[in-house]
Order: structure tokens, then sequence, then C-alpha cells
């Protein structure tokens, strides 16, 4: 199935008192580049969570948003850091002495010393963290795919009519271009009958010179190969791996022949038609720049 590389996800997973929410969006990139906002204490996570993200997602700019909330009374603790409270103390009493000072420190003055009680996070269950993390990664992953596949429907619709269209141009230069030669062929007896009156001059001399007009402007390779490349997108849409990058060269071949054509067109009708057949696979280039 073809992906476009525009989506959004979004999953929200909560247990107990701890919620972990993940939030991605996509744009255009010819690779996969992926950016992580997350809290510190989740930074130990990301090389896993871009493991996760490369098994749904193969191109596109892709951010990521993650925010976690542990709303649990024990997430914290108090912890009294003895040995530094003794230094303190220790260099206080030394102070008191040598300046003959009232030592008169109490125990709430020193417990606000620096460092003496601090509040610390408690060190949470890494296995716990990561299952619940990878839920909402997953949730939001999934959700993401769906986006990019129904965007992904309707570029290959719109692409699929756009290429139809490029087969009725060639079509038309493909039926056109043995009356060219037909035309040639009448003007060029006129004029040499006009030139020459009642001189008589050989059929092969026209024949030669006509083969030669048509040589010149014969497009049958450009045709076929350019019938070739429309037909190979069509199937190449039809298959369910990134396809995009795939898409976008068989383009370039095709605009490749396209500009042959216009090169060697020798008639209006052609030279119209070859313009919209530039136009039409620009605008099919264009709408691959969007699939994965």
């Amino acid at each position: 199935m073809v992906k476009s590389m525009t989506g959004f996800g979004r999953c929200e997973i909560s247990e107990g008192d701890r919620k972990m929410t993940v939030e991605m969006k996509s744009v255009n990139h010819r690779y996969l580049d992926v950016a992580i906002k997350m809290p510190k204490k989740l930074n130990f996570f990301e090389s896993a969570i871009r493991s996760l993200l490369k098994t749904y997602i193969q191109r596109g700019k892709v951010d990521v948003f993650i925010t976690y909330e542990d709303l649990s009374e024990a997430n914290t603790t108090l912890r009294y850091n003895q040995a530094l409270a003794a230094e303190y103390l220790k260099y206080l009493n030394q102070m008191a002495e040598e300046f003959h000072l009232e030592q008169d420190v109490k125990v709430s003055a020193l417990s606000r010393y620096p460092e003496v009680l601090v509040m610390e996070e408690v060190q949470e269950d890494e296995e716990e963290l990561w299952k619940l993390l990878e839920k909402a990664v997953k949730g939001a992953c999934e959700q993401f795919v769906e986006t990019r596949i129904r965007e992904g429907e309707n570029l290959k619709r719109d692409l699929l009519i756009k290429l139809d269209e490029l087969l009725e141009h060639v079509a038309y230069v493909e039926e056109r271009s043995p009356q060219i030669v037909a035309e040639y062929r009448e003007k060029l007896t006129e004029k040499v009958k006009e030139l020459l009156a009642d001189t008589q001059m050989e059929e092969s001399r026209i024949a030669a010179e006509v083969t030669i007009y048509a040589d010149k402007i014969c497009v049958d390779e450009e045709i076929v190969r350019l019938k070739s490349h429309i037909k190979h997108t069509k199937e190449t849409l039809e298959k369910e791996d990134s396809v995009g990058r795939k898409l976008d060269f068989i383009a370039q071949e095709m605009n490749r022949e396209a500009n042959t054509i216009l090169s060697k067109a020798n008639d209006l009708e052609v030279s119209n038609h070859a313009i919209e057949l530039k136009t039409g696979i620009e605008k099919v280039r264009e709408q691959i720049q969007n699939i994965e």
C-alpha cells in the first residue's frame, strides 16, 4: 500500500498515578530524520525508542513529543547527609573557639545548610517504566501509520488519474507520428514537382529524403519506454513496501523521454502534447515527493 509522508499520531497511557503521552507528526524528507523531545529521566530509552520507530516508519522528518507524569506520593524521598552536617558543625565550632564567639547554631539552622537535607526522586523500575513508554509509543505509531495510509490512498488515486492522462498524450503522439511523415512526403513531392516542372525525379530519391526525415523525427523508442515507465509506476503503486524513492527515479526517466520527444517534434500538435506530457510528469513528481 502507498503511504504518505505526512502523518499524525497520539497516544496517552495511564496506569495508576503514572501517565505517559506520546505525540508525533511528520513532513516530507528524503530520508528518515527523527527528533525526540522528552523528559531527562527518559533519555536512557532514546535508542530503544528510535529502534521501535524504525519498525513503523521508513522515510520522513518525524517530530516526537513525550511527556511523563507521576502523581504518586512515593516518587520523592528526603535524604539526610549526616557526614556533611558533621563537617559544617566541626567548622562552626572551630570558628567559635578561634574568635571567642558563642556557638549558637541550632538544629533548625543546621538543617537549612546546603545539601544537608535534600529532596530526591526515587529511582523507578526501568523495566516497568519502559513497558509504559513502549505501549504509548506503539499506540502513537499505529495511529500515525493509519493517517499515512489514508492520505497515501488519496495520493495513489490522484496519481493513477494523472498517469492515465499521460497515456492519452502518448497515444496521440504515437498516432500522429506516421501522419507527419506522410504529410512531409506529400509536401516534398509537391515542392519537387514545382521546382523541376516537367523534369522527372526518381521516386527512390524522394523515398530516401523521406526516410532521413522520418529517422530524424522518429520517437518510437521514446514512446515504448514512456509507456513502459507509466506501466511500471502503476505496478509499483500496488506494492506494500516503501516505494517513494523508486517512483521518483522512474518519474525522472519519464521526464527524460518527454524531453526527447519535444526536441524531435517538428509538428505543432505533437509539440503541444509533448509540453502537456512534461507538465503532467512534473505534477506526478510533485505528488511522488509526498510518498514514503
